[in-house]
């Protein structure tokens, strides 16, 4: 039966590009770990910032620049198998992070890669994702990308098959690691589970306020829901649970933020 209200539009090149990604990352083995991390001491950190400078730090930077850090002490974990079995590991943490910005007055999250960012400071990194986020149109597509997503969706999707075959070309491509949020769009808690064509993603969630024990005594805290995704063909579960508890232990000290008094 006919609706006269119903639509049929067309999909779009970049949606056709997003659809060929997560079927080819649907097929990795991936293993996601669900984490609470206690972001109390950063955030108000980032709130001081914001009133003795007037100048909001980049949350999703510091998380950006904690990973980056965490992978330098545990390089294992930034690698990549190619097409004869090979472990590629690589020494430069080049983020892909989804960046907010707006787009015609359209809230969206683009793509965009921090390279090394294990060998930069966190004002860096944060200057550069700030931006991305001012750019005019962050999302226009080079011409030959356009005709590429326009091919036939087998020969498309072979494309995303690049990190199993060639890693330095993925890499140059798509960095090496990934940054993906669900909390840019939206308030409280909870956790995304998503598949990924990378070795290791963060997948930044909501942030909501719970009661901890700290030295004793119970306060609220402010506790972040991050999700760790590692593709168990190249990082194993004992490489995982160290690089996730240094990664917590980063964002729970505030790496990189000045503590006030250096303001």
């Amino acid at each position: 039966m006919h609706n006269e209200g119903d639509r049929v539009r067309p999909s779009s090149t970049r949606r056709r590009g997003t659809v060929d990604y997560m079927r080819i990352a649907g097929s990795r083995s991936n293993v996601h770990g669900l984490v609470e991390v206690d972001v109390t001491e950063a955030r108000e950190r980032i709130r001081t910032i914001a009133e003795q400078t007037d100048e909001t730090l980049s949350f999703t930077g510091f998380v950006v620049f904690c990973l980056g850090r965490a992978i330098e002490d545990h390089p294992e974990s930034n690698a990549y198998r190619d097409w004869r079995g090979r472990i590629h590991v690589f020494d430069d943490v080049d983020v892909n992070v989804l960046v907010e910005t707006t787009i015609h007055g359209e809230q969206l999250g683009v793509p965009h890669v921090v390279r090394a960012t294990n060998r930069r400071s966190l004002r860096s990194v944060h200057d550069e994702i700030r931006t991305a986020q001012e750019s005019s149109d962050p999302t226009a597509l080079p011409r030959r990308s356009t005709l590429a997503l326009r091919l036939p969706g087998i020969v498309r999707r072979q494309l995303w098959r690049l990190p199993q075959l060639f890693p330095k070309r993925w890499k140059g491509m798509a960095g090496t690691v990934a940054v993906t949020s669900i909390g840019m769009f939206g308030g409280g808690s909870g956790w995304a589970v998503t598949p990924t064509n990378y070795t290791v993603q963060l997948t930044v969630g909501g942030i909501d306020t719970k009661p901890r024990y700290i030295d004793g005594e119970l306060s609220p805290r402010e506790i972040l829901n991050l999700t760790v995704t590692f593709d168990h063909d190249v990082v194993d579960g004992a490489t995982a649970t160290r690089f996730t508890g240094r990664l917590r232990e980063l964002i729970e000290d505030a790496h990189g933020i000045p503590e006030p008094d250096d303001l």
